[in-house]
């Protein structure tokens, strides 16, 4: 059933709405860190992304570090957060610093096979072409291909994370991308925030009908409070 139910989440908002509107809900409901850093961009302009937060923690390493079992243990636990990855569901990851890439095509195989939606980076992507003839929804702040196995690995997993903006993020957040930004909606808000932006983007389409007719902004602004 919540499959169900998100799978008709998503359709809506990716129909219906686009981060902008969505963010300024979420301003209007005191929700005013929601937006991902800047830099993060989709691989295609026009990509659009939603699905559920599965958020993944990244840190810096040298080598491959022996674990607490006694073996080597490249990458951490990033094969097992991949392979947890469930329908609906984005690999978003921060945590690294920007010396390799969190990502790349072998990655976003798997990711796909397990019905993933797509992935949201704190940093860089690898194997953009691989990528790009996928399909694969990816944002990340550019394409380097310097493998992360010696410089970094993932040490937890569906956890709350934070980026370098103070943007956080929890297990189960709604997560939407578009040419203009990644955006976070806490999941206790979700309903309420959608709802909201469905109503504001109608109000905005009756907007741009008054300042087609000749509207002055100023009063459509004081009519409507939307602009």
């Amino acid at each position: 059933m919540t499959i169900d139910k998100d799978r008709i989440l998503f359709t809506l908002v990716r129909e219906k709405l686009f981060t902008a509107v969505i963010g300024d809900v979420m301003d209007a409901a005191g929700l005013t860190r929601q937006f991902l850093p800047p830099e993060i961009r989709p691989l295609r302009a026009e990509t659009v992304l939603v699905g559920r937060a599965m958020p993944v923690l990244q840190a810096d390493c040298a080598g491959d570090a022996v674990g607490h079992l006694g073996r080597a243990e490249p990458f951490g636990l990033m094969l097992r957060a991949l392979d947890e990855l469930a329908p609906g569901d984005v690999y978003i990851c921060t945590g690294a610093s920007p010396r390799y890439a969190l990502w790349g095509g072998l990655m976003s195989t798997r990711a796909k096979t397990l019905g993933a939606v797509g992935a949201v980076l704190g940093g860089f992507h690898r194997d953009t072409r691989e990528i790009l003839a996928l399909g694969f929804p990816v944002f990340s702040t550019g394409g380097y291909a310097q493998d992360q196995r010696l410089r970094g690995r993932v040490v937890d997993y569906r956890c709350p994370i934070e980026f370098a903006n103070g943007c956080r993020v929890s297990p189960g957040d709604l997560i939407v991308g578009d040419v203009d930004g990644v955006l976070t909606v806490p999941a206790a808000h979700v309903g309420a925030i959608i709802d909201a932006a469905l109503k504001k983007a109608a109000s905005e389409q009756d907007v741009r009908g008054m300042i087609e007719q000749g509207g002055r902004t100023q009063d459509i602004f004081d009519t409507t409070g939307v602009m």
